[in-house]
């Protein structure tokens, strides 16, 4: 577990900063550019969670709160030095649980009739924020994909996301009793 013992260092006061296995890159590098959306994506979904979430979703997004820990420490890291440190990393099955959690709140919330806008609840109109900064990780981390090796499941695990966050959002409409906002073409 890392060990925080000063915040500042002074060490990135160039425009530089070190990647997880110690190479100096510079602050505006495609890899930091992915992961620092991963977390920016990471404080969105916590600001869901403050706004306060049905009880069913506050559980499942503390436990992806984690995983995308784990997400940026796979992306911090070159693909080389994976191999030098035991590294948190985002597999096949936390996709699978995603997709089981959409399969069941989708049976709640129905089928879309419509496109909806995003809002509604305060915290479902988060939770849309989030899916956006979602997408926003998959494109960059889809193109640092062909530039550099990224893992495995990282590019399958932030697509599923965004949708899980979406189904979310429409959850979370439908458990405060919010009628989602459709789209009016035209309007």
């Amino acid at each position: 577990m890392p060990r925080l013992t000063k915040i500042y260092t002074r060490t990135g006061d160039t425009g530089d900063t070190a990647l997880g296995g110690g190479q100096r890159v510079p602050k505006d590098n495609l890899r930091v550019d992915v992961y620092g959306t991963v977390d920016e994506l990471n404080s969105h979904i916590g600001v869901a969670l403050a706004l306060g979430l049905d009880p069913k979703l506050d559980a499942a997004l503390r436990r992806i709160q984690n995983e995308l820990f784990d997400v940026g420490s796979d992306l911090c890291f070159i693909e080389a030095d994976k191999q030098k440190w035991p590294l948190p990393q985002v597999e096949a099955r936390h996709i699978a649980a995603m997709e089981d959690m959409i399969d069941e709140m989708q049976t709640v919330v129905g089928t879309l009739e419509n496109f909806i806008l995003p809002g509604g609840a305060p915290g479902a109109a988060q939770l849309h924020v989030a899916r956006t900064v979602c997408r926003r990780a998959e494109r960059d981390a889809t193109t640092l994909a062909r530039e550099e090796s990224i893992g495995p499941f990282v590019l399958a695990y932030l697509n599923r996301l965004s949708d899980l966050l979406f189904v979310m959002a429409r959850f979370e409409n439908h458990a405060r009793g919010v009628a989602e906002p459709l789209w009016r073409p035209g309007a």
